[in-house]
């Protein structure tokens, strides 16, 4: 479509990645603007229209309005325009992690010069961020993640979400590590029989095939995994009515290896042989494989 923009809006509370979330957009081709004052948003769209088709900018607590309902406005504005295609990125991290990288680069948080301290600092710009938050297409928790891999997700959700198409993400994690925190299903696996406890599968994990013929042993697996796929097989025409552009579907076991990897990879099997976008991530893995 002619004068057609693809426009990224980056937000989450300081020290989550915001920055390293732009430098990426930068080299897939977006022209990135950082520290974006809102009230300047739907005017700098605008003008981009014949200069930036691919446009990327960064709003946090330095630039936010003191209204928050104008923000709102302006939001959903930008999202019923015309020729214009807005994904919102929100990155957050758990509170001590934010704590503990300031600390490590001894930055001053921007709410600091406000004689606020850390921790109070953070509790604020978290009340403060809510409504961008709550926006938000697409929310990404950095706790556990390295630079590279919060690049990875940045590109595949860039380049791996067609326009006007869900993409659903399947991904397993381990209980032991914490509970998923920004999935919008979650689902425990815990109570199913756990190939760990066999000696010679314990260093295999559930996309290894002796992993996957242990599981085909008991009709209890694949009845559980038919069951969350009927689940959400029902109700996503409702969810794709409502305009969301991102679901993630989050599948845990104790410690991430095996059952949950098995269950989300199967998930993802299915439902990418139905031709819908689909996505797979297995946390506890991407440190081991």
């Amino acid at each position: 479509m002619d004068n057609m923009i693809d426009l990224v809006i980056i937000s989450g509370r300081s020290g989550s990645g915001k920055s390293v979330a732009l430098r990426v957009l930068e080299d897939l081709g977006y022209y990135c603007i950082d520290n974006l004052p809102v009230v300047f948003l739907a005017q700098l769209v605008k003008i981009a229209k014949d200069n930036y088709p691919k446009l990327a900018v960064s709003i946090d607590i330095r630039n936010m309005p003191t209204n928050t309902e104008s923000l709102e406005k302006d939001y959903f504005f930008l999202k019923e325009t015309s020729n214009l295609k807005t994904t919102s990125i929100y990155i957050d991290a758990d509170d001590q992690v934010l704590i503990k990288r300031y600390l490590e680069t001894r930055r001053l948080h921007p709410l600091s010069r406000k004689n606020l301290s850390l921790d109070k600092a953070i509790v604020t710009e978290t009340r403060m961020l809510e409504s961008i938050r709550s926006l938000a297409d697409i929310r990404v928790d950095t706790s556990n993640m390295s630079i590279h891999q919060l690049s990875n997700f940045i590109t595949n959700s860039i380049l791996g979400h067609p326009e006007k198409k869900l993409l659903i993400v399947f991904e397993s994690f381990g209980f032991k590590n914490g509970i998923a925190k920004d999935a919008d299903f979650v689902f425990d696996s815990r109570f199913l029989p756990n190939p760990y406890w066999e000696v010679n599968l314990r260093k295999y994990t559930g996309l290894d095939q002796c992993v996957i013929d242990f599981f085909k042993k008991y009709k209890e697996v694949d009845e559980y995994v038919d069951q969350i796929d009927n689940l959400l097989m029902s109700h996503l025409p409702t969810i794709e009515k409502s305009n969301r552009s991102y679901l993630t579907v989050a599948i845990g076991c104790t410690g991430g290896c095996h059952r949950s990897v098995y269950i989300a990879q199967s998930l993802h099997n299915r439902f990418n042989s139905r031709n819908i976008v689909t996505q797979v991530r297995h946390c506890t893995l991407e440190g081991i494989l």
